[in-house]
């Protein structure tokens, strides 16, 4: 029973993982570097930083900002035109970076 509980959870790990396209993310942060930096690092004190942050709080919050449920003057507009895929390797991209302080 045990084995069959990691089999499982396993499996839907790696399902998840490897999803989202690095390379992809790295293509679209683009606009994003002017207020979160090259290196995932916010270019002012007030601007988050991305880098090394959990993949899954990125998707949540991007995601949130793109349909409405967190406004911001700033990032909804930003967020609109993102596709799942789009947001899943900001994440991807953003969370394989080191945290910076």
């Amino acid at each position: 029973m045990k084995k069959a509980v990691v089999l499982c959870c396993s499996m839907i790990i790696s399902t998840f993982a490897g999803a989202a396209d690095v390379a992809a993310g790295k293509a679209k942060s683009v606009v994003c570097a002017s207020c979160h930096g090259n290196d995932g690092v916010g270019v002012l004190p007030n601007y988050p930083n991305l880098a090394g942050q959990k993949e899954a709080y990125l998707v949540e919050q991007i995601k949130a900002f793109r349909d409405g449920k967190r406004k911001s003057p700033f990032m909804s507009p930003m967020t609109k035109g993102l596709s799942d895929a789009d947001i899943d390797n900001l994440a991807a991209y953003y969370a394989a970076m080191p945290a910076k302080k």
